[in-house]
C-alpha cells in the first residue's frame, strides 16, 4: 500500500482560500436567511466555497489557460443552473430572480477567491449584499401609486 504524504503548505493554502470564500458568502447569505428565502445560509457559502474548490483544483492541475476556462466555464453553467431552481413563476409573476442572481454571484466571489483576485471577491460581496438590503428600498410597487 502507498504511503500518504500530506503537502501543509498547500493545504494551509488552499484553507485559506475556502475559508475567505466562504466568509465573503456569509453577509449575503444572511440577508436572503433573514428575507426567508427558500436559499440562505448554507446555500450562499457552499456554492461560493464549491466554486473556489473546483477553480483551485482546475489551477493545480490543469497545465493550459484553455483548460481553466473551460473548468470556469462548467462552474458557471453549473451555479446558472442552481440559480434557475430559487426562481419561481406564479399568477403571471416572477419571484427569486435576485436569490438566483445572488448565488451565481456568489460562484464569482469564490472563483475570484481561488484566483487571488481578492479585490474582485469583495466588491461583488459588497454590490451583492448592498443591492439586497438597499436598492429593494427604490424598488416601484404599483400598490404605491395613487
Amino acid at each position: 500500500m502507498p504511503e500518504l504524504s500530506f503537502d501543509w503548505e498547500i493545504i494551509k493554502f488552499n484553507l485559506i482560500h475556502l475559508g475567505v470564500a466562504y466568509l465573503l458568502a456569509l453577509p449575503i447569505a444572511l440577508d436572503r436567511e433573514r428575507s426567508s428565502r427558500g436559499a440562505g445560509l448554507r446555500t450562499f457559502p457552499l456554492v461560493a466555497v464549491a466554486a473556489c474548490g473546483f477553480s483551485l483544483i482546475g489551477i493545480a492541475v490543469l497545465d493550459t489557460t484553455d483548460a481553466e476556462a473551460r473548468v470556469l466555464q462548467g462552474i458557471i453553467t453549473g451555479i446558472g443552473f442552481i440559480g434557475g431552481g430559487a426562481i419561481l413563476k406564479d399568477k403571471g409573476g416572477v419571484s427569486g430572480t435576485a436569490t438566483a442572481a445572488s448565488i451565481w454571484n456568489t460562484g464569482l466571489i469564490g472563483m475570484a477567491v481561488a484566483f487571488d483576485r481578492y479585490e474582485i471577491a469583495t466588491m461583488m460581496a459588497v454590490i451583492n449584499f448592498l443591492t439586497l438590503r438597499y436598492v429593494a428600498y427604490f424598488k416601484y410597487d404599483e400598490d404605491d401609486k395613487r
